[in-house]
């Protein structure tokens, strides 16, 4: 029996509720069970030195977690003047899976900065930060279309991220922290609505695991970014 009582490959309760800050070009407010995450999409006309003269866009991420999103209060990243190794890891993540989707050529010289904020974690948070990421610049991408700033929506298809693990022997889905905390193994995927992979992550904190084990960590996330990708979908349709 898992602690929340969900069965091996049942999700916890995913909300997605979109412009929730509205003086971003795009916005929402993503919730994995008790994992709480507010994603803001803001375009810039301004793209990286590197990147500019190309007519080619930009999407990047920043990732933080709140000082009271955890049982115990973290001390602000910025109060000590430096981002950790895992905000780095995270970020790059996040913007790595956005820019898989994005057609860069019909973005134009143009830069989506996604900023994915933890409110609340209680495990997955990079995987609901991607997953509501893709929202929030699909919000921003719509914003530049009726603005007439890009003539065809760039995006070739959905995105969005869950993690899996084996947790007492079982493969589960959708890890909270009572189960990422004790987990033999923690994976986290990455993948398209149509399937395709974006990125894996996997490590055996404690037991080496299987290739059997991997592809039963595998089915779960297709089986999780199949019903994420008809959220996404249902919240953008309203």
């Amino acid at each position: 029996m898992r602690p929340s009582g969900r069965s091996a490959d049942q999700m916890r309760a995913v909300t997605i509720e979109r412009n929730v800050a509205p003086q971003a070009e795009g916005s929402c407010l993503i919730s994995f069970g008790n994992t709480k995450v507010l994603c803001t999409a803001s375009v810039e006309t301004n793209l990286p030195p590197w990147r500019r003269g190309q007519g080619l866009g930009w999407v990047t991420a920043e990732y933080g977690m709140l000082p009271r999103a955890t049982g115990q209060r973290t001390r602000r990243e910025a109060t000590a003047g430096k981002q950790s190794g895992r905000t780095q890891e995270i970020q790059r993540l996040i913007g790595r899976s956005l820019r898989a989707v994005t057609d860069m050529a019909l973005l134009g010289e143009n830069q989506v900065v996604l900023d994915c904020d933890v409110i609340q974690a209680d495990g997955g948070t990079r995987t609901a930060s991607i997953t509501g990421a893709f929202v929030a610049l699909s919000d921003a991408i719509t914003w530049m279309q009726t603005r007439e700033l890009i003539k065809t929506n760039p995006l070739r298809e959905h995105v969005a991220a869950i993690s899996c693990g084996i947790y007492r022997g079982t493969p589960v889905l959708d890890l909270d922290y009572p189960e990422d905390s004790e987990a033999d193994t923690d994976a986290n995927f990455v993948m398209t609505g149509a399937g395709h992979f974006v990125e894996i992550q996997g490590t055996a904190e404690q037991t080496p695991f299987s290739r059997t084990e991997l592809d039963s960590l595998m089915g779960l996330a297709e089986k999780g970014i199949g019903e994420l990708v008809d959220l996404q979908k249902a919240a953008l349709a309203q």
